[in-house]
């Protein structure tokens, strides 16, 4: 029995070389594969036959150059009209007492806090309350960049804003160009979710669709805007929805070109409706990494949000495709520490982020919003840094 078990196996594997071994070649050709060859790789691949194709194509591209940013975030408000089934952390505007609300002038006190510190990025994401709206949001745009016009504004997912823009009665283009002249200089790629109807109308079918969540991407391009994407993996969606997200995402950046980079982000079961659907294991994460590395191949970054994942786990990804591990965060968040992220206190100093990543023999490189370098790390010590409070 076990020498049929054994034959039967060598047998799989024999076909899965010769079934994929072309796709190989054709990646390390620098070759683009098409959707049905990403859906075999996520089927038959082995974690280290897609690790080596991922890695290749990412030290082709990057070296060993890893990306991390200063900044810290702004979560307006966790009371949101939509009822996800995925979110630990909103709040319905009927039990709003459970939830939070930021003032304006709170918003801009956690601006000021950071005075006379090196960060370049301010994140604000948050629910979508239906008392702060466009009106409100631009005046605060506004007023952030009277108080530090250098600190870049990188805000607001598609589902917050295609809201803002039907109460106002705007169409996208009107409201983005209203946005993005009070402020607003780059898009976060919260919302997307699952692109595929199949799965959308299961776990988020109150919020903005596929086509309207590319149709804000796409207007921000138009308007020189920078954005960025992400996906919700790991739930109850097949490989080929995956493939499908990441091919409609492959489309618009052909269009466009406008996309920084690709995060793609783990369903957690902490507290939300869809608690009942495991996690899935580290290996299946980092075959998602590694698959968005091949299958997006104009995407010149992919970026692991270490919050979500744990430390460890993002040095793991870097041999993976990874290229940046997003940045300091201060703290600053809890949509993810909600839903039972690793990293419940997410917050890291500068000197530790660039060991995390010298750790695992890459190069720490800290980068603006839109990539642009602005220091390399690999030649200065953890006590160089901590001492030089420019660094920190």
């Amino acid at each position: 029995m076990k020498t049929t078990e054994y034959h039967s196996l060598d047998t799989l594997n024999a076909t899965a070389i010769k079934e994929l071994q072309p796709i190989g070649e054709k990646i390390l050709a620098g070759k683009r594969i098409n959707f049905n060859e990403g859906v075999l790789l996520f089927e038959k691949g082995s974690l280290p036959f897609l690790g080596a194709l991922a890695n290749y194509v990412r030290e082709q591209k990057h070296g060993d150059k890893t990306y991390f940013n200063r900044n810290f975030h702004i979560e307006p408000t966790n009371i949101c009209v939509f009822s996800c089934k995925f979110c630990a952390y909103s709040r319905l505007y009927a039990h709003r007492e459970e939830g939070w609300e930021l003032s304006m002038e709170q918003m801009l006190d956690i601006v000021k806090s950071y005075d006379g510190k090196p960060v370049t990025e301010v994140h604000i994401v948050g629910g979508v309350h239906p008392k702060m709206d466009l009106a409100f949001f631009t005046t605060l745009l506004k007023a952030i960049k009277v108080h530090r016009p250098d600190l870049h504004i990188k805000a607001f997912t598609p589902v917050e804003l295609d809201y803002m823009f039907r109460k106002a009665k705007v169409s996208v283009e009107e409201g983005m160009q209203i946005a993005h002249e009070a402020g607003l200089d780059s898009l976060p790629g919260g919302g997307a979710e699952i692109f595929h109807p199949e799965i959308r109308t299961q776990i988020c079918a109150d919020k903005v669709d596929a086509e309207g969540w590319l149709h804000i991407h796409k207007t921000a391009h138009q308007l020189g805007m920078h954005t960025n994407a992400t996906m919700l993996y790991g739930h109850i969606e097949q490989y080929w929805h995956r493939i499908d997200h990441m091919e409609r995402l492959r489309q618009l950046q052909n269009e466009t070109g406008g996309f920084n980079t690709f995060i793609p982000l783990k369903f957690r079961n902490k507290d939300n409706d869809m608690s009942n659907v495991p996690e899935s294991t580290i290996v299946e994460d980092l075959k998602m990494y590694a698959l968005a590395r091949l299958y997006l191949d104009n995407f010149a970054h992919i970026k692991a949000y270490w919050p979500m994942l744990g430390r460890k786990n993002a040095q793991l990804t870097l041999q993976f495709g990874v290229n940046d591990i997003d940045g300091t965060i201060d703290d600053s968040t809890k949509i993810y520490s909600m839903a039972g992220s690793e990293e419940q206190n997410p917050s890291m100093s500068t000197a530790d982020l660039v060991t995390l990543i010298k750790q695992v023999n890459r190069q720490p490189v800290e980068r603006d919003t839109l990539y642009n370098e602005i220091r390399d790390y690999n030649n200065l010590s953890y006590d160089a840094i901590v001492a030089n409070p420019l660094l920190n």
